[in-house]
């Protein structure tokens, strides 16, 4: 880096270093100086030109200066193939395959913060290599609704889980010198008219369960950038929100990053001015709907603002705050004096997604020791359903890749079993096709006739014949399932899966049902059915950990980071009436009861619980002790209890610490998770865990005071394997 600076200060004609050199040049000098130098250098069209995009992933740096472009990518999951300068279509270049990591509840499932660190680390390897300086994601709305298309991109339902897994994923990324963009900023809860349906929420639901995940980003994983979202919030679009991005975000929270807009989120000058907004992305070419190209000197932070300034209707504090934000995450990025090379599309990278992948992979079920499959005793396997060979990395919108490859699930049963069995396919349904995302000009596929009934009959049939069944369905990225843009219908599986699932258990009840989504489905057969999966969208090596888990390589310890219910209205979104609002407003009647904190409240029973996940071994929890009953706010309390692997196999359980207000002034739910541990035991070892219980465990908001309230009383610590297998208690008293 020196020599490069070295090089252009003699270009310029100066020496380097010396007291003339820039101080926004010297790498070496601290960012805020190099900030203020490289500003007072700026003329008022330089700053206005680098706050918005010059292209469809990119803002311009300060070229007079040897100031760079910031390059965006989507997404949370890999690094998107390059689009063309003005449009979303594939540049179809040849070497930007990347490698598919999981989606991000998957990651969640892992209940793993170092394994979020290694997927951070890894995906920010990949961005600093294609020089994208920030990386569009992750991405921590809470899981409101299973019907939202884009609940496969964040983490889960519970805001202490999704705070705890986002903060080490941020640390990864931006240990490359990238800047990770926290989304969507805030309540970006369905994708049904998100792009203008307006929330209305208590206070306290606000920054009990839809803020924490931000904060934590925030304020404990320094992320540098912070992007809004379409939808509005006390009547302004959250892009630029006088509330969200000025009072919380920048004043309460200190955030010193930049405020980035979704593409095409932006609608007011003034508003995008004042409002807290810092970089427009994606106006008029927004992909929602194609307009004009090349506009983006007329963006509402481009010329309208550029005449305002002129015309001193405008404030240059104001933009000179925002040019700070935007000259500091460059020189945190590519001006920093240690900036990386990264890697792309490396072996590693995909053993990386591959570990996360199978920590994630959650078993519901397993009746009868049915799984794992014995390989060695079973020779003929049926696998039945169209996700068995269907390509996941490609479509759901913004986080569809250009994979450099994609183990299917048939594939990788195949490769696992070799010669030891026969594997037979049939699809047993099918959905329709559908247009090939980002690729220009491309023909609409012929619409091919689907019988339900033959396809069904003919894997019933094989079925009788097979030693084991596979069936692997789920959802998909196609538009009304797991994908940006809009929401599913219904809970229930598509495509006529759940009349074939029925028919194969009866056909077979050696049957293992694999569930690919990032969504709760319902499972009407649920009860007929030994053996259930849930195995996420996991990239590119999807198929592999899917063979790994069911032939026993692999002992499974993901864990569900949100609520299986068993019907729709048993949501709290869904029995309230409030989803999906009535085309402008919605108001969250839920509040703070999302998710299992709803299911509390109603004493209803969950299909499968927050934090539920089996093993291929057994775990015992012994008896909890505390080191103290009683507590002041300004002390701590320490919970302790041992686990032992009792079963015929190492494996790792995940044990989940929840906290019970015993009475309180405002209602609150009847638990909370507060701490969790995942831990991995060799057969016969015992492990004693201990968690550490403050003032900041025990706390409310209170709307009246505007404050965390740590109200003195009796609570009690629940330590479990799921939100509904508690397995110790213990009281203790805030005094």
């Amino acid at each position: 880096m020196k020599k490069i600076i070295t090089l252009l200060f003699s270009v310029m004609g100066i020496s380097a270093f010396s007291q003339q050199a820039p101080i926004y040049l010297n790498p070496d000098a601290p960012v805020e100086d190099r900030v203020e130098d490289a500003l007072q250098r700026m003329t008022l069209e330089e700053k206005v030109a680098i706050i918005h995009a010059q292209s469809k992933f990119s803002s311009p740096g300060v070229p007079r200066l040897g100031i760079p472009e910031n390059w965006m990518s989507d997404g949370p999951h890999g690094i998107r193939a390059e689009v063309l300068w003005d449009e979303w279509y594939g540049a179809n270049w040849t070497n930007d395959s990347c490698i598919a990591f999981p989606a991000l509840t998957a990651l969640a499932a892992t209940w793993n913060p170092s394994l979020s660190e290694l997927y951070g680390k890894s995906i920010g390897e990949e961005a600093r290599y294609r020089n994208k300086n920030v990386l569009l994601g992750p991405g921590v709305n809470i899981y409101r609704t299973p019907l939202n298309g884009r609940n496969f991109e964040y983490m889960g339902e519970d805001p202490f889980l999704a705070a705890t897994m986002v903060v080490p994923y941020i640390r990864g990324v931006q240990s490359n010198n990238v800047a990770a963009c926290v989304k969507h900023f805030a309540l970006n809860n369905q994708e049904k008219y998100r792009d203008h349906i307006n929330v209305t929420i208590s206070e306290r639901a606000l920054h009990e369960i839809y803020l924490p995940a931000f904060k934590a980003a925030v304020q404990q994983g320094k992320a540098w950038a912070i992007m809004g979202s379409y939808n509005r919030y006390k009547q302004q679009h959250c892009c630029h929100n006088q509330y969200l991005l000025n009072d919380i975000l920048k004043k309460e929270w200190n955030f010193d990053g930049v405020a980035v807009s979704d593409w095409g989120g932006v609608h007011d000058t003034k508003e995008a001015i004042n409002n807290g907004l810092d970089m427009e992305f994606g106006t008029w070419t927004n992909g929602l709907n194609f307009g004009k190209s090349n506009v983006y000197d007329e963006y509402f932070l481009a010329k309208p603002y550029l005449n305002l300034l002129k015309s001193r209707e405008a404030s240059e504090e104001h933009l000179n705050d925002k040019v700070r934000r935007v000259l500091r995450l460059i020189f945190r990025t590519n001006m920093s004096p240690n900036i990386k090379y990264g890697s792309f599309g490396s072996p590693e990278h995909a053993a990386a997604g591959r570990k996360i992948a199978e920590e994630g992979i959650v078993l519901l079920k397993n009746d009868n020791n049915l799984l794992p499959i014995d390989i060695d005793n079973t020779k003929k396997i049926l696998v039945v359903g169209e996700n068995a060979v269907k390509a996941m990395t490609v479509g759901g919108g913004s986080s569809s890749l250009k994979a450099k490859y994609e183990i299917s699930p048939l594939q990788g049963i195949r490769l696992r079993a070799g010669d030891k069995a026969e594997i037979k396919y049939v699809s047993g349904y099918e959905s329709p096709a559908v247009k090939p995302q980002d690729v220009k000009d491309a023909q609409e596929p012929q619409q091919k006739k689907i019988n339900a009934e033959v396809l069904r009959n003919e894997a019933v049939e094989a079925a009788k014949n097979a030693d084991a069944v596979i069936f692997i369905g789920g959802l998909n990225k196609n538009n009304g399932q797991d994908c940006e843009g809009d929401d599913r219908n219904s809970l229930e599986l598509p495509y006529e899966q759940d009349a074939l699932i029925a028919d194969l258990v009866k056909a077979n009840p050696e049957t293992v049902i694999i569930i690919i989504s990032g969504n709760a489905v319902a499972m009407p057969w649920v009860n007929q059915t030994p053996a259930i999966i849930e195995a996420w969208y996991n990239g590119t090596e999807a198929g592999n950990v899917i063979a790994s888990v069911i032939f026993g390589d692999v002992n499974p310890s993901g864990k569900l980071p949100f609520t299986f219910p068993v019907r729709l209205q048993d949501n709290g979104a869904h029995a309230a009436g409030d989803y999906p609002g009535d085309g402008e407003n919605e108001t969250y009647h839920d509040d703070i009861f999302v998710g299992y904190r709803w299911l509390d409240k109603e004493n209803i029973s969950p299909l499968f619980a927050f934090g539920h996940g089996l093993s291929y071994t057994t775990f015992h929890y012994g008896k909890a002790t505390v080191d103290k009953n009683k507590m002041t706010a300004d002390e701590q309390i320490t919970v302790s209890i041992p686990v032992k692997n009792t079963g015929i196999r190492e494996g790792a359980e995940v044990v989940q610490l929840y906290i019970s207000d015993k009475k309180s002034s405002l209602p609150r739910p009847v638990k909370e998770l507060k701490g969790f541990q995942k831990i991995f035991l060799q057969v016969g070892e015992e492990q004693t865990l201990t968690f550490t219980i403050d003032k900041n465990a025990l706390t409310y908001y209170d709307d009246t005071e505007s404050a965390w309230i740590a109200e003195p009383g009796e609570f009690e610590a629940w330590i479990g394997s799921s939100s509904i297998d508690i397995k110790e208690k213990i009281k203790f008293e805030l005094y």
